[in-house]
């Protein structure tokens, strides 16, 4: 999974060159602190992973057809992975790590694993009660795991898409254009287009917001801006 994540990484770094949403200077400067986050993110989710396989060794016996299983599997991880996402935003604790997230002004591919570790703590512990209910197995995680991985690329790239291609794609999935906008400066969008791989938890639940007017939109949050690695591991600690 990791080479995967690499390849899609290198793929989507290059398109960000010819085809940006936006213009963007000192990318590698830019992306060094994020990069640095990732490999901390992707090591702390090895290092857990034994919970999840845990988990799914005492959970429920499922007894529906694999495929079944595998929908309703994919299903119920992203319904829990929607609702962890909402929390950070609602829990003023949780917020204080999430916002590390959200703290970049410059959206783009290195951004989507730019997570504190407490935050990918709290992700895991969310995955299990669906595993547990529903008897989800490890490879069948896994496969979520990486479709989720691969999507959180896409969807933050600095890639510019044909706004027609993302409307109709974004009927299912969450699109590129769909969660640029939950990255915005401003409150009430940050507070909307929390899902992760289908668009319709966020139609469901009245959190979605149809904006898209890339002319005007801001990325960031007031008063506190990009910085290194340090200072972004301290900064839910800092006021």
């Amino acid at each position: 999974m990791l080479l995967a994540i690499i390849a899609v990484c290198a793929l989507l770094w290059s398109l960000e060159s010819f085809v940006p949403l936006y213009r963007q200077r000192g990318r590698l400067r830019h992306a060094l602190p994020n990069i640095g986050l990732t490999a901390i993110v992707l090591a702390i989710n090895l290092a857990l992973s034994f919970l999840a396989a845990s988990a799914s060794a005492h959970a429920i016996p499922n007894r529906l057809p694999v495929w079944m299983q595998l929908v309703l599997g994919i299903i119920a991880l992203d319904l829990f992975t929607y609702a962890a996402h909402v929390s950070m935003h609602k829990w003023p604790l949780a917020w204080r790590f999430h916002r590390v997230h959200h703290s970049d002004e410059a959206v783009d591919v290195t951004t989507a694993f730019r997570q504190h570790p407490a935050e990918s703590v709290w992700r895991i512990l969310w995955q299990l009660p669906p595993i547990l209910l529903l008897g989800i197995p490890m490879w069948m995680l896994a496969i979520y795991l990486a479709l989720s991985a691969a999507n959180a690329q896409l969807e933050h790239a600095n890639i510019r898409l044909p706004e027609r291609l993302d409307r109709f794609l974004r009927f299912l999935f969450v699109t590129p254009n769909m969660h640029k906008v939950h990255h915005s400066v401003s409150i009430h969008e940050t507070d909307s287009n929390y899902a992760n791989l289908f668009s319709l938890w966020d139609r469901l639940f009245g959190t979605y917001t149809a904006r898209t007017d890339f002319e005007t939109l801001r990325y960031g949050l007031d008063r506190l801006d990009g910085c290194g690695l340090r200072a972004l591991l301290r900064m839910p600690f800092a006021q």
